[in-house]
């Protein structure tokens, strides 16, 4: 069944002076490389991995030209959109939501990390959205990049203005809350985590456990992450490479659990600095969300 309770969303061509950008704190908690368990594609599925709008850097990014695309190759049929996105172009976000909100098929939006800004838009169009209980929404107003003289700031302040509250409007249909407990939402520039978007509103369900995965290039992030806390600890580059893949080698062991992994000799005569690197791993904690809604 359609879900037509979403308003449709007014989108324009913005001023010369103004740029949507991508948040810097959704850039910062944004993981590229989480996905859809078994790469969850299928010729119904539309990937949204990347930021939203052209990106003149890398030539990728999600355009509504491109969404368009996959809905005509898809036809009337049903669609699901996979969603882990730090956001971006605000005008072509709303675009992408109202080809989904229009598409006749019913369209099931699975956001498997994160939906930032004009990605948790997009998220808004689905007639069913489910969230990973790790994920994460983000709203916040319209976030620019203006220039110009003081005309040209005040005409971009009042050309942003209609559609912060077409935003508020969307979000305020999905989840039936008033549209100022969603404005405050937006100035505060919230993230909401999975359980409580699905209480909020924000979302229908949560997603199974195993349809999130991280792919070896998240792995690889995090023994990046895991080399800098040792070199932290004082080792070189070298040292601490030799001392993770020591470290990894007694995780694989079969020995009982109960022992812990041991050394290799090679790394004997870095004990003191080995000790500083696990202190330096041990008081290591994920990054904490400031304004998260609990």
């Amino acid at each position: 069944m359609k879900n037509r309770k979403v308003p449709s969303a007014t989108h324009s061509t913005p001023p010369r002076c103004v740029e949507s950008q991508v948040s810097v704190r959704a850039l910062e908690r944004w993981t590229p490389v989480q996905a859809a368990a078994d790469g969850g594609e299928t010729d119904n599925t539309i990937s949204v991995y990347e930021p939203i709008g052209y990106d003149p850097w890398t030539g990728g990014g999600v355009t509504a030209k491109r969404i368009s695309s996959a809905l005509r190759s898809i036809g009337k049929g049903d669609v699901t959109v996979n969603i882990n996105s730090p956001g971006g172009d605000m005008f072509e976000g709303l675009a992408i939501y109202n080809l989904l909100r229009d598409h006749p098929g019913a369209v099931t939006v699975k956001v498997i990390g994160l939906a930032a800004s004009a990605a948790s838009i997009i998220a808004m169009a689905g007639d069913e959205v489910q969230i990973a209980r790790a994920g994460f929404f983000m709203v916040h107003n319209s976030w620019i990049i203006a220039i110009g003289n003081r005309h040209d700031m005040r005409a971009a302040a009042d050309f942003l203005e209609p559609f912060d509250r077409t935003m508020a409007d969307i979000y305020a249909a999905r989840t039936g809350a008033d549209i100022k407990a969603m404005q405050k939402l937006m100035d505060a520039e919230t993230f909401i985590g999975g359980s409580d978007a699905v209480d909020q509103g924000f979302a229908d369900n949560l997603l199974p456990a195993d349809q999130v995965t991280e792919s070896t290039e998240a792995k690889a992030h995090a023994a990046r992450r895991i080399e800098a806390l040792c070199r932290q600890g004082g080792l070189s580059r070298v040292e601490a490479g030799r001392l993770f893949r020591d470290l990894t080698a007694g995780l694989s062991d079969s020995a009982p659990q109960s022992q812990t992994p041991r050394l290799s000799d090679s790394a004997g005569d870095h004990t003191a600095k080995a000790r500083q690197a696990g202190d330096a791993i041990a008081s290591f904690s994920l990054p904490t969300f400031e304004g998260i809604q609990q």
